[in-house]
């Protein structure tokens, strides 16, 4: 099954990935990342196809989609 993995340190909670998710598998967090801010994280754990439309919409590189 895909999954992504968010590389908290890079994310800045932008919330991109979220809109670009036809699925609807990435939320923001409810906590802080160590850099200050809200990261994404996967909301669903067998929810996600692997299309990467998050990873290719990340202004950060901070996400990475394993198929």
């Amino acid at each position: 099954m895909p999954e992504i993995r968010v590389n908290e340190t890079r994310c800045k909670g932008c919330s991109l990935c979220v809109g670009a998710c036809p699925k609807k598998c990435i939320v923001i967090s409810e906590t802080f990342s160590a850099t200050g801010y809200y990261p994404a994280k996967l909301a669903k754990k067998d929810c996600c196809v692997g299309c990467a439309m998050c990873a290719i919409i990340c202004p950060d590189l901070a996400i990475t989609v394993y198929k």
